[in-house]
């Protein structure tokens, strides 16, 4: 499976992942999980919001235990952020039919789509629709830098944009969600662990700074005549990091826009995105508004007007304590893994779905802590250690 996946959107370029939301590449991706719910004999069914099901045995049955994450990638991700959680999902399956297990609950494997947000600048755009956390209108909304809105993709790949919104009703076939996923640092590495359980997900938004100034030529316009915004935007990609290490939390400018973009111009707009996450919700108000603050202030040194515009917030995420500590005693018993339960500042749909259902995560080991980047990477035994821990947790679950 893992092979069968790993050409599928790569860049010979730069060697990692465009697999972004309705493109040929996520056609791809979703071609591949059907075949593989079809080839085990799995119900296949995609949902309203273009999310991908495999089940075994009736969902409408109730209190099904799921798993799985997603296929897409950031620009130029790397092979590991998504798609683990996904062929481990039917690995695990794989591993409890050889074990003879008997399911006593239905149990579901799914691709949640858009989850990375690289193509419309939101992440988990799926599953916030599937949960209600993303309104129809909010969607329709949805723009790519080219211009194109989400529901144009969608009905470009074949989708009905139109029956996007809530379903609470396959929300209510989940008892248990389980989101496998490789480590985004390396609390595992450095504790010498292969396996970690997620306790939360730090509070976590993104907001875009548009710095408006004046084009002008760049060889003949005397600097005390200019109204740069690249200057005060590059200041407040500075304070940005300041912020961030006084609150002890993070802080990026990762994506940049610029007008007109020339070498020889002096820039009229200068747009750029943050990406802020903090321990908890005081220190990221804190880190965020330190932000704003000094690039209002630059941009009146420099004659620059200043917008700022939250595009998306997901609060803190505390994992289902239940839940969790039901994987810590499967985990626990009869193993030789040890088992840290440890928080994340990275988003993920089980974070979106916890506000509905009792959700919870496994982490696989990341040697280097790489990730969003071709560098990533997880070694081939701690892959097998998580489906094996995957497989150990949905038999608790779902088997007894």
């Amino acid at each position: 499976m893992w092979a069968e996946l790993l050409p599928v959107g790569r860049s010979p370029a730069s060697g990692g992942y465009r697999r972004y939301a309705w493109t040929g590449a996520d056609a791809d991706c979703r071609t591949w999980f059907q075949e593989q719910a079809e080839a085990r004999g799995l119900a296949f069914e995609t949902d309203r919001n273009g999310n991908q099901w495999a089940w075994l045995g009736d969902p409408a049955a109730g209190n099904a235990v799921v798993t799985g994450s997603h296929l897409d990638s950031v620009p130029d991700g790397g092979a590991f952020d998504g798609p683990l959680g996904v062929v481990s999902a039917f690995a695990a399956l794989d591993e409890l039919r050889g074990r003879g297990a008997r399911f006593t609950r239905p149990v579901g494997i799914v691709n949640f789509g858009d989850e990375e947000g690289a193509r419309f600048g939101l992440a988990c755009v799926g599953s916030r629709l599937t949960a209600g956390a993303l309104t129809v209108e909010q969607a329709h909304r949805l723009t790519d830098g080219d211009g194109i809105t989400l529901p144009q993709a969608m009905e470009s790949a074949g989708y009905d944009p139109d029956a996007l919104g809530p379903d609470p009703e396959r929300l209510a076939r989940i008892g248990a969600f389980v989101e496998l996923h490789v480590e985004q640092g390396r609390a595992l590495d450095l504790s010498g662990d292969r396996i970690g359980i997620a306790s939360a997900i730090w509070p976590h938004g993104r907001w875009r700074f548009d710095f408006r100034g004046e084009a002008n030529h760049a060889g003949t316009t005397r600097l005390a005549d200019r109204h740069d915004p690249m200057l005060s935007y590059a200041e407040t990609v500075l304070a940005a990091r300041r912020e961030a290490e006084l609150a002890g939390a993070v802080a990026t400018f990762g994506k940049i826009g610029v007008e007109p973009n020339g070498v020889n111009a002096v820039p009229s707009l200068v747009r750029g995105w943050l990406d802020s996450r903090a321990a908890d919700q005081a220190s990221l108000d804190t880190v965020v508004t330190g932000i704003e603050k000094a690039a209002r202030a630059y941009a009146a040194a420099h004659g620059v007007d200043l917008d700022v515009v939250r595009e998306s917030f997901t609060p803190v995420v505390e994992f289902d304590h239940a839940l969790r500590d039901e994987l810590a005693r499967i985990l626990g018993t009869g193993t030789e893994l040890r088992v840290p339960v440890l928080g994340t500042g990275a988003g993920h749909d089980a974070g979106i779905l916890s506000g509905r259902v009792p959700t919870a995560m496994l982490f696989v080991r990341n040697p280097t802590g790489v990730s969003h980047s071709p560098a990533e990477r997880a070694a081939e035994d701690d892959c097998v250690a998580g489906v094996t821990a995957l497989a150990d947790v949905l038999e608790g679950l779902a088997c007894t």
